[in-house]
């Protein structure tokens, strides 16, 4: 890994976030609700449907159960799609980050600044579907404040695994693997929709390993009011995933610029 590919240190990335900011703030509300729309989706229709037939799961309504894992989920999806598609558009086709590479901003610096961002508008997205939730009485206001550090953390999490995508895609037509192959499975395997103790052991062993079930399992506690176990574990493992995979795609992303 050369030096040109690490963050020149100080707050060089923060040109980048008001950049990305910038540009955004003109279809704000067009970007909130699409963010919004699919876990509304799943906490209303499933929440609706599923939870007059289950009931109480874990010692609490269904739609309760549900919200605090569509908190999570919402993150992921927001910051995945900022990272494999927007991110991926200013790289290749508007060519934004060759004209930041002129500047004093090393790829490090952009790839930060990029990540950023996409942890913003995970925050945006799962702090939208806490607001739901706390109006309709399944959260207290004062649980989604102690929970909004978390969802940033999976959204730094996402992000950064989604820029290895980016950094290995050679079209946006190899995306729909990662969201077929990775993200949709990971949905169902994390404990979002229902507990993971009532998966198979193989495919609990599995969700041990998922950035999505060890942000599961500190938001929710977090908005259910109950204690939460093993915290630095699983702040521990986001944090694993915020950084190898930022190593790796500021390495890959390095050598494909320069080609």
């Amino acid at each position: 890994m050369s030096v040109a590919t690490l963050p020149a240190g100080g707050l060089n990335w923060l040109a980048v976030w008001r950049r990305n900011y910038l540009a955004w703030k003109k279809a704000a509300l067009a970007s909130i609700l699409g963010n919004l729309a699919d876990p509304i989706i799943y906490l209303f229709g499933l929440g609706a449907g599923l939870g007059v037939m289950v009931g109480r799961v874990d010692g609490v309504s269904y739609t309760a159960f549900l919200a605090a894992g569509m908190i999570a989920t919402s993150a992921m999806t927001a910051a995945t799609f900022e990272t494999i598609y927007a991110a991926f558009g200013r790289m290749q086709g508007q060519r934004t980050w060759e004209a930041m590479l002129y500047t004093q901003l090393t790829l490090g610096d952009i790839v930060v600044g990029e990540m950023a961002w996409a942890a913003t508008k995970a925050a945006l997205a799962g702090t939208g579907i806490g607001i739901v939730a706390a109006m309709l009485g399944y959260t207290h206001w004062l649980c989604l404040l102690y929970a909004l550090p978390v969802i940033a953390l999976t959204g730094l999490a996402f992000a950064s695994l989604g820029m290895v995508v980016t950094a290995l895609a050679p079209s946006y037509d190899y995306f729909i693997f990662y969201q077929t192959l990775v993200i949709t499975p990971m949905l169902f395997l994390s404990g979002a929709v229902f507990p993971v103790d009532q998966l198979p052991v193989a495919f609990q062993q599995i969700a041990a390993f998922l950035p999505l079930a060890h942000s599961i399992d500190l938001i929710r506690p977090t908005m259910l009011g109950q204690p939460i176990a093993n915290v630095c574990l699983h702040i521990g493992v986001l944090c694993i995933y915020i950084v190898v995979p930022f190593l790796v795609s500021t390495t890959l992303l390095g050598r494909r610029l320069m080609r």
